[in-house]
């Protein structure tokens, strides 16, 4: 018997899987990914809610119960509640028609975090009790919800579960409202083109960071950044007794004050991060360490560089550096229990 229920639950599973692919590529070619998608006839789709079908039930019961006993009033009622119904399909339609959406680009996070999509919402005649999710997410989905769009553009945040490190793609964005009476549902499934990478969590840890050091240079010193002449690093406020040739006259001319431009160079060897540097076996520990000793290299403005395999991440710093370290860390091959997922 348990037998048997498991195979109707695997074959409702299959039917299920099946259905869904075959109805996402139909939505493929009828409304493909794009980042500004306005809603219209071809992507709004409506039927009756729940609430709904019992009013519909309600109406043909109260139209049988009239003809049957021929009481013109009962029959005057049921006709008086499908009208209601009839509008209540039109405004359900005209609440999403014209809606545009616009994916805006989304916050670095770290695996296991709550993940946030933004959008921006507007509608040129108004758009009432909207609600987005990501339906086809693993894991619980929590719905936001825009009480009123207008033609200001409005920014929604939707949640997405946690998920490990990686390229996250949420899938399709449901939009659905009950607007006016919640007798109908008014939905659509969009494709924004967003995409975001998963960080991994990062592990406070002592590595051992790889670097040529010379005898009278301490490892503390690697990477770090002193004062010199190498490389332009931005504006500050003038030293009584700096040197005039420092000045950024074009900035002075444009009367933001007096401001001297300042340079640097590296202190030492730069530092190497490899996965040979951490000391734990386990592979996605290794991982973790590296994120750490990057956002911790980053903070102290060090030199540092990445070599993983064929990867290879020149020494630098700044925002762009630290970002494309982490990306770099984020897309290595996952592996359960010491082989490739």
């Amino acid at each position: 018997m348990v037998k048997a229920n498991n195979t109707k639950k695997r074959k409702r599973l299959w039917l299920n899987t099946q259905f869904r692919a075959r109805w996402l590529k139909w939505m493929d070619k009828r409304l493909p990914a794009n980042r500004h998608i306005q809603l219209s006839h071809r992507s709004i789709f409506i039927l009756p809610s729940k609430f709904g079908v019992v009013w519909f039930g309600l109406v043909i019961l109260l139209y049988l119960f009239g003809t049957n006993y021929q009481n013109n009033l009962v029959i005057g009622l049921s006709i008086l509640l499908a009208s209601i119904l009839h509008t209540c399909i039109i405004y359900s339609y005209r609440n999403l028609a014209g809606l545009k959406l616009q994916s805006m680009p989304a916050a670095q996070v770290y695996a296991g975090d709550t993940l946030s999509f933004p959008s921006h919402l507007s509608s040129e005649k108004g758009a009432n009790e909207v609600l987005l999710s990501y339906p086809f997410a693993q894991g619980e989905v929590d719905q936001s919800i825009a009480p009123q769009v207008k033609q200001a553009p409005v920014k929604v945040l939707v949640s997405y579960p946690s998920t490990p490190r990686g390229r996250v793609n949420p899938g399709r964005l449901k939009i659905e409202s009950y607007y006016p009476l919640g007798l109908c549902r008014a939905w659509s499934y969009v494709d924004l083109a967003t995409e975001l990478i998963v960080y991994p969590t990062p592990v406070e840890s002592k590595i051992a960071l790889n670097a040529q050091q010379s005898n009278n240079q301490q490892e503390n010193h690697h990477g770090r950044q002193v004062a010199g002449i190498d490389e332009y690093q931005g504006l500050k406020e003038y030293v009584k007794g700096e040197s005039l040739k420092q000045v950024a006259w074009k900035q002075l001319a444009q009367g933001k004050g007096m401001l001297t431009k300042e340079f640097q160079q590296p202190l030492g060897a730069p530092i190497w991060l490899t996965l040979d540097s951490s000391q734990s076996r386990n592979y996605e520990t290794k991982i973790s360490e590296l994120t750490w000793q990057v956002e911790k290299l980053h903070q102290s403005n060090q030199l540092f560089g990445l070599k993983i395999d064929n990867i290879t991440i020149e020494p630098s710093h700044g925002e762009g550096h630290r970002h494309a370290c982490l990306e770099a860390l984020s897309l290595l091959p996952k592996f359960d229990g010491g082989t490739p997922s």
